[in-house]
C-alpha cells in the first residue's frame, strides 16, 4: 500500500471502512419520519399488502399501484413481518442493500486493482451524500444499484476470462434488477457491455454472453413468473400502467413535474459525490492518461451512458444518476491513492459545510418577500430548529475540523481526505437531515397519529402525504372537501375552506374539521 504499512492497512481500513458503511447506512435507520412523496407511498403500498394478504399486486390508497415490481415490496413485507410496523423495518432492505452493493464494489476492485484501492472506492461510495440517503430510504433504488453493481461487474469479469459463470451471475442479477425497477435493470447493462465489447472489437464474444441459453433460462426463471401473473391478475391495466406509462412515459415525457434541461445532471453528480467532488475534477484532468486502461474504459462507458441516457430523459429525477455512481468511484478511488494534496481536495467539503452553516442568514433574508404562507411556516420551522439545534455552530466547527485534519502528518494523505469528507456526509445525515424531517415530515406523523388515536376519516384536500396513510393505519379520501369532514391540507389553502375547528397545525400541516351544513 502507498500511504500505509501492510499490517496497519490490513487490520485497521477494513474495521474503519465497516465503521463508514455502518455509519452511512444503517446508524439513525429508524429515528425519522418517512419522507413523502416515495417513502411513504412505497411504505403504505406495503402496509396495504400486509393487511390484504394479497401478495401479487401493489394498492396505494385503495387504488392500483404500477408504478414499480414487486421485489422491494416483498423484502419490505418480510421486514415488515419480522420487527413490526416500522420506520426502521420498511428502511431496513435498502440498507443491506447498500451494503451489499459495497461489498461488490470492494470485492471487485480488489481483484481487478488492490485492497488499496477498493478500499478507497468502497469508502467514498458509502459517504457520498447521495448514496448515504438512498441507502437509508424505504424506495427501490438501493436494491437496483445492487442488482446493477452485480450485473455490471459480472460483465466485465466476463471479458476478462470468459467463463460462463459470470455470465450466469450477470443474468440472475439482472433478473432481479428487473424485479425490482423494470426494464430499466436490462437496459443500462446492455448498452454498455454493448458499447464496450465494440470499442474492444469483441462483438462476437457480446453476442455468445447474451446469447447464452442457459443465462436466459436463468433470467426467465427469477424475472418472468410475476410478470405473468400480474398480467393474467390485471391484463391491459397492468401493460399500460406499467409499461407504457411509468417506463416509456418516463422517458418520452415529464411525468409528475419532474422536468428539467439537459444540464440538470451537472450540479446533481457535483453535489452528489461530495465529498469526493474535487476528485473528480482532478479525474476528468487525467482523463487521456487512463483510456489505455480496459477498466477505465468500461468504468467510462457504464457513467456515460447513464448519465448522457438520463439527461435526454423526459423525466428528470436527481436519484437516476446514482446508476452511474459505481464506475464512478472506482476512478475516484484510483485517484484518491494517488494524491499528494489532499487539503485542496477537502476545500469542497468544508465550503460545502460552510455553506450550509449560512443557510440561516440566508433564509431569514428571503423570508419577507416569500408570499406562500405554507413555505413561510416551513422556513420558520426551519429556522427554528436550526437555533435550536446550533446548526450554524455545528457545520462552521466541522468545516474547520474538516480543514485541521488535512494538516495532521501523522496520518496518510489519503486518510484525512476521508476523515474530512466523513465530517460533511455525518453532519449532513445526523443533523440537517433530521432538522429537514422535524419540519417536512414530523407534522404529518403527528396529525395522523391524532387521527388514529380519535377515530377520524380524513379527507386529503390539494395535498398528498402517503406517509399519513401509513401512520394513521387508513385510507384517505383526496376530495374538495365538505361540511363536517376533517381535512388535511396546508396553511395556504385555509381561506378557501371559510370556517374550520383547528384540531391540529404545525408548520404549515394543518388537520381541521369542517362545520356540519347548517339546516335550513
Amino acid at each position: 500500500m502507498t500511504h500505509l504499512s501492510n499490517h496497519q492497512g490490513r487490520v485497521l481500513l477494513p474495521a474503519a471502512l465497516a465503521l463508514l458503511v455502518f455509519l452511512s447506512f444503517f446508524a439513525g435507520l429508524g429515528s425519522g419520519p418517512l419522507f413523502d412523496v416515495d417513502e411513504g407511498a412505497f411504505s403504505e403500498a406495503t402496509r396495504e399488502m400486509l393487511v390484504s394478504g394479497n401478495y401479487l399486486t401493489t394498492w396505494l390508497n385503495g387504488e392500483l399501484r404500477f408504478d414499480k415490481p414487486i421485489l422491494i415490496y416483498w423484502l419490505q413485507l418480510l421486514s415488515v413481518k419480522s420487527f413490526g410496523i416500522s420506520e426502521f423495518a420498511f428502511r431496513l432492505p435498502s440498507a443491506l442493500a447498500a451494503a451489499c452493493w459495497a461489498a461488490t464494489l470492494f470485492l471487485f476492485v480488489r481483484r481487478e486493482r488492490n485492497e488499496e484501492e477498493a478500499l478507497f472506492s468502497t469508502a467514498l461510495l458509502a459517504l457520498s451524500l447521495q448514496v448515504s440517503i438512498i441507502a437509508k430510504a424505504a424506495i427501490a433504488d438501493a436494491l437496483l444499484n445492487l442488482c446493477l453493481a452485480v450485473t455490471l461487474t459480472a460483465i466485465f469479469r466476463y471479458w476478462r476470462t470468459r467463463r460462463n459463470s459470470s455470465i450466469y451471475v450477470a443474468f440472475a442479477a439482472m433478473g432481479f434488477g428487473m424485479l425490482d425497477k423494470g426494464p430499466v435493470a436490462i437496459l443500462i447493462p446492455v448498452a454498455v457491455s454493448l458499447l464496450f465489447f465494440l470499442v474492444q472489437k469483441e462483438l462476437k464474444a457480446w453476442l455468445r454472453a447474451v446469447l447464452n441459453p442457459t443465462a436466459i433460462a436463468l433470467f426467465l426463471a427469477i424475472a418472468l413468473p410475476w410478470y405473468l401473473l400480474e398480467y393474467q391478475d390485471q391484463g391491459e391495466a397492468f401493460i399500460n400502467g406499467f409499461f407504457l406509462k411509468h417506463n416509456l412515459g418516463r422517458f418520452h415525457g415529464s411525468m409528475e413535474g419532474h422536468s428539467g434541461s439537459p444540464f440538470y445532471y451537472l450540479p446533481v453528480v457535483l453535489i452528489g459525490i461530495m465529498p469526493s467532488t474535487g476528485l473528480l475534477l482532478t479525474a476528468i484532468k487525467n482523463l487521456r492518461h487512463r483510456l489505455a486502461d480496459p477498466l477505465y474504459r468500461f468504468c467510462l462507458i457504464w457513467f456515460g451512458f447513464v448519465f448522457l441516457f438520463f439527461s435526454l430523459s423526459g423525466t428528470k429525477l436527481p436519484h437516476y444518476m446514482i446508476y452511474g455512481y459505481t464506475p464512478l468511484f472506482i476512478i475516484l478511488g484510483a485517484e484518491l491513492a494517488k494524491t499528494k494534496k489532499p487539503w485542496l481536495l477537502a476545500l469542497w467539503p468544508a465550503v460545502l459545510l460552510l455553506l450550509l452553516a449560512a443557510l440561516p442568514l440566508a433564509l431569514e433574508k428571503v423570508m419577507p418577500s416569500i408570499e406562500n404562507l405554507f413555505i413561510r411556516a416551513q422556513l420558520h420551522g426551519l429556522l427554528e430548529q436550526m437555533a435550536a439545534s446550533r446548526f450554524s455552530l455545528l457545520m462552521t466547527g466541522a468545516a474547520l475540523l474538516c480543514i485541521i485534519l488535512q494538516t495532521i502528518p501523522a496520518l496518510a494523505p489519503s486518510l484525512r481526505f476521508i476523515a474530512g469528507g466523513a465530517l460533511l456526509t455525518f453532519s449532513f445525515n445526523f443533523i440537517a437531515m433530521p432538522i429537514a424531517a422535524n419540519v417536512m415530515q414530523a407534522p404529518v406523523r403527528e396529525a395522523a397519529l391524532l387521527a388514529r388515536k380519535e377515530g377520524l376519516k380524513v379527507v386529503m384536500w390539494k395535498v398528498f402525504y402517503p406517509s399519513f396513510l401509513v401512520y394513521s393505519g387508513s385510507f384517505a379520501e383526496r376530495r374538495h372537501p365538505k361540511p363536517g369532514d376533517v381535512v388535511l391540507t396546508t396553511i395556504d389553502r385555509l381561506d378557501k375552506l371559510g370556517p374550520i375547528k383547528m384540531l391540529y397545525g404545525r408548520y404549515g400541516i394543518i388537520l381541521a374539521r369542517m362545520p356540519e351544513q347548517q339546516k335550513p
